[in-house]
């Protein structure tokens, strides 16, 4: 009886490093938007995750496009309904007609001087094709809302909880009644546990 004791006191010892172990990698590991972690326009790392509890709308955006007009309603709606918890999370692309060739430093002055953007922008990245970014990836092909984007100004709005609620067409601005509601309906839930 003594030994079988022992057996168990030894074997329950040497498991509680791994049990440690799974516990501590089971929280830090991030799954579906969160798990992702972003250059921003400066290309220092942003973890999405960073975002947990916001509601995001977000989008890929070009500087020499007809929709690059639509900069000024994302800056508004960011204006009014960040401190409700709305991020706007602009990804430059180059993708369609090659509208965005300029550099992270060019585009930031672009948006900066034109628009006087203060949401968050991120790096330059491809959103469609072989060459498609993770993210893109996940948006277009793991959620509710798939297919490739269309053009400049593709429109992905996540809950609070970072699930993808809604997708709106380039051509759909943001201060559209259809965006508007979507946009209001997720900021009225209130954070939940993440």
């Amino acid at each position: 009886m003594l030994f079988n004791r022992k057996i168990l006191v030894t074997l329950f010892v040497m498991t509680l490093p791994f049990a440690a172990l799974s516990k501590e990698n089971h929280a830090v590991k991030e799954t579906g938007l969160y798990s992702f972690v972003m250059k921003d326009i400066d290309g220092k790392d942003k973890k999405l995750s960073d975002y947990k509890g916001e509601v995001l709308l977000i989008v890929n955006v070009a500087s020499q496009c007809g929709n690059t007009p639509q900069y000024k309603s994302l800056q508004e709606a960011y204006k009014k309904y960040h401190a409700k918890g709305f991020e706007v999370l602009g990804f430059p692309a180059n993708d369609f007609g090659h509208q965005e060739p300029g550099s992270e430093d060019e585009i930031k002055k672009f948006c900066d001087t034109e628009y006087h953007v203060t949401f968050p922008l991120f790096s330059k990245i491809t959103v469609k094709g072989e060459g498609k970014h993770p993210l893109y990836h996940y948006l277009t092909e793991e959620t509710d809302f798939k297919g490739e984007v269309g053009w400049n100004f593709g429109k992905f709005l996540a809950d609070r909880q970072g699930h993808i609620v809604a997708r709106f067409a380039p051509g759909t601005s943001v201060d559209s009644k259809e965006v508007l509601a979507a946009m209001e309906k997720a900021l009225s839930e209130k954070k939940g546990k993440l």
